[in-house]
């Protein structure tokens, strides 16, 4: 062994071996329309528990996420700590709501507290994707309003898998949200549940040993949460709601400080929001949480899922659903690993079968035309209220014909036009994928790819 690599070998122990600084959280406001945003702190605090994550990795280098945020040193502007994200605000922004009135959203950054002052940059992505500054702050670690002061316990930490220090792992949290006292039981089990559904897909199959999973359930005094759409109003603690920007299945909390609060007193890196809920929903944004109704038929996919979403940033890759965002007049390239608008592909080029034409031919219009008949169908039996067997039942039958007609793709990598939510103009690298249909089938080899990698920044071998 080198000398080099022994003096390496040597500060990265001394780096485990040396207490973990606390964590720190930037809350503040992130106001704005369609056409242009403002930022504003809302309050500095720093977290009951010591930073969860890695010491020796703290620069983001996977260039995912429409924001970025950077901690620098306000002395010598050394980077600090860095992270890629998406947030609420930037996928409201997008909806009809944002061209004609403005809304407020709770975001947080986290990161590990420095000893002395530091700016906070918050930049974000532009259509050349290039990032550029939006918000800069200044920030004095020892300024008399910062707020160390521990919130109210929301009780005992679970558990659910442990597979070493959370320093060296990546730490996932399970949040319940609608679940009294009496239910933390079903919170458990059905936490177990999504658990094993997801080291059931690679790669987090193969990387189970680098992932802790924990949980926190807060009791709520009525059990469910909202569905404003049929009436059903609840007072949850962490306050997920279906209806999210009018969408019946999607799932999401606009009370990022009580989350925050609630979430500080267990370690992680990822976060997931399990409503006490049977009908079908979720969400997941990227370094914010995913969210899933943990009774559904279809939870564990639906886990699975929108964890895609909030992890590794994967872009759907469906576009036969309805969606509450208003389509772009151009087809920019995003920034999403899985999603394209170049019919060549060459964002996965290394990846593709060999011989395949790119744009690769799939039974698309049949496929169109099914997905259509069966979208009408479901909003046939929300528009009535039917129950909640009927939609179970029709998706099983759209899970049995969409399998069969994809089946003889499977494993091919191209460039199969529809994703992104549209027909037109975008490519998926797979005719199938987690991320496309809730059949049975893996990620994509390109989804499996994007998300190791953002495993390796957690848990991975040191640079």
């Amino acid at each position: 062994m080198t000398g080099t690599m022994l003096l390496t070998s040597a500060l990265a122990a001394l780096t485990l071996a040396a207490a973990p600084p606390r964590t720190f959280r930037v809350d503040y406001l992130h106001t704005g329309t369609a056409r242009g945003e403002t930022f504003a702190l809302d309050r500095l605090v720093v977290e009951p528990l010591p930073w969860p994550g890695r010491l020796d990795r703290p620069i983001d280098d996977t260039n995912l996420g429409k924001y970025l945020f950077e901690i620098r040193d306000r002395a010598t502007n050394r980077l600090l700590y860095s992270r890629g994200f998406n947030s609420i605000y930037g996928e409201w922004e997008t909806t009809a709501e944002a061209r004609t009135a403005a809304r407020t959203f709770s975001e947080s950054l986290r990161f590990p507290a420095p000893a002395s002052p530091f700016q906070v940059v918050l930049k974000e992505r532009g259509p050349d994707q290039a990032f550029r500054e939006a918000w800069t702050l200044l920030v004095d670690p020892k300024d008399q309003e910062v707020d160390d002061a521990p919130p109210p316990s929301p009780g005992p930490v679970i558990a659910l898998h442990q597979s070493g220090p959370p320093e060296a792992k990546l730490d996932l949290l399970l949040v319940g949200d609608g679940y009294t006292a009496a239910e933390r039981g079903k919170f458990e089990a059905e936490a177990k549940t999504l658990v094993a559904a997801l080291f059931a897909h690679e790669p987090w199959k193969s990387r189970r040993a680098d992932v802790n999973v924990w949980g926190l359930c807060p009791p709520s005094e009525r059990s469910g949460v909202s569905r404003p759409s049929t009436g059903q109003h609840r007072r949850s603690l962490v306050g997920a709601s279906y209806d999210a920007f009018r969408s019946e299945r999607y799932v999401l909390t606009f009370e990022n400080r009580t989350l925050r609060d609630v979430a500080s007193f267990a370690p992680y890196d990822a976060l997931a929001i399990l409503v006490n809920g049977d009908t079908y929903g979720g969400g997941g944004i990227f370094n914010l949480y995913a969210t899933v109704a943990a009774g559904s038929r279809w939870a564990p996919y639906v886990f699975v899922h929108e964890l895609g979403h909030s992890v590794a940033g994967l872009a759907d890759e469906y576009f036969t659903s309805d969606t509450a965002y208003l389509p772009a007049s151009d087809r920019p390239e995003p920034w999403e690993a899985n999603v394209t608008a170049d019919p060549t592909a060459a964002k996965w080029a290394d990846l593709a079968t060999p011989g395949l034409p790119r744009p690769t031919p799939w039974p698309k219009d049949a496929f169109t035309r099914r997905a259509a008949e069966l979208q009408a169908q479901r909003k046939a039996i929300r528009a009535r209220r039917g129950p909640e067997r009927e939609m179970d039942e029709l998706f099983l039958l759209q899970q049995r014909e969409e399998t069969a007609l994809l089946a003889p793709l499977h494993g091919q990598v191209g460039a199969f036009e529809g994703a992104n939510y549209e027909a037109r103009g975008y490519f998926r690298p797979q005719a199938d994928c987690v991320m496309f249909s809730r059949d049975e089938v893996p990620f994509c080899a390109v989804c499996q790819r994007t998300l190791a990698r953002v495993i390796d920044l957690y848990a991975g071998k040191a640079p």
